[in-house]
């Protein structure tokens, strides 16, 4: 679960067919702009680069733009990743163990850091449209650098609303979420976006 932890958080809070791209495109920034607060569930499977699923896992999700996120999985194991903008962190209750990153770094490496960022998206990414598949909106984001753990992250919209995330990460894995439930602008308390490890358990510093 640590290699889809790192590749699905740690992004995650961020048409006519002759305006297709700009289109796309738009619903992007539409979505990162208008949802200051976004709360759902999630289902996430994992493929290997067989097309072979080797995972299945859900949960909920909160954003707070920008930076601020919670995510957690429920099944098969208890783990969270919580960002409060500044600094991120990933706790494994099966590891005991958690992982601080800053902020920045997730935000190259996580698209739930990504969807939790501010609208200003295109720095960061390529973004490209797609086109129409199973009655979604695709729109394709690669990450400009080179230190990242996923290749190329493809987002699902029907109008406005995320639907779908699909991630291919360096080892060639695909992930699917599957997004439900979601709640524009909820009131969301801040604890969600504070963390303290629990006492007894690993911490590691990743913060470069």
């Amino acid at each position: 679960m640590t290699k889809i932890l790192s590749t699905a958080l740690t992004i995650l809070a961020c048409a006519l067919p002759l305006l297709a791209k700009a289109d796309a495109i738009q619903r992007l920034h539409q979505f990162t702009h208008d949802a200051k607060t976004l709360s759902g569930a999630f289902s996430q499977t994992v493929y290997d680069r067989k097309n072979r699923k080797i995972q299945d896992a859900s949960g909920e999700f909160y954003f707070s733009r920008p930076g601020k996120f919670r995510w957690v999985y429920n099944k098969p194991y208890e783990q969270i990743i919580v960002g409060n903008g500044k600094k991120v962190w990933l706790y494994d209750a099966d590891l005991a163990q958690v992982t601080e990153k800053k902020m920045d770094q997730a935000i190259g490496e996580s698209p739930a850091a990504l969807l939790a960022s501010s609208d200003e998206i295109d720095p960061r990414f390529n973004l490209k449209d797609i086109g129409q598949n199973k009655g979604l909106e695709w729109l394709e984001a690669t990450p400009k650098g080179k230190d990242g753990t996923f290749e190329r992250v493809h987002l699902g919209f029907l109008g406005d609303a995320l639907q779908t995330m699909e991630l291919k990460d360096n080892f060639g894995q695909t992930t699917l979420l599957r997004f439900s439930g979601l709640k524009n602008n909820p009131k969301l308390k801040a604890e969600l976006f504070s963390f303290t490890p629990p006492k007894g358990v690993d911490v590691l510093n990743d913060q470069q």
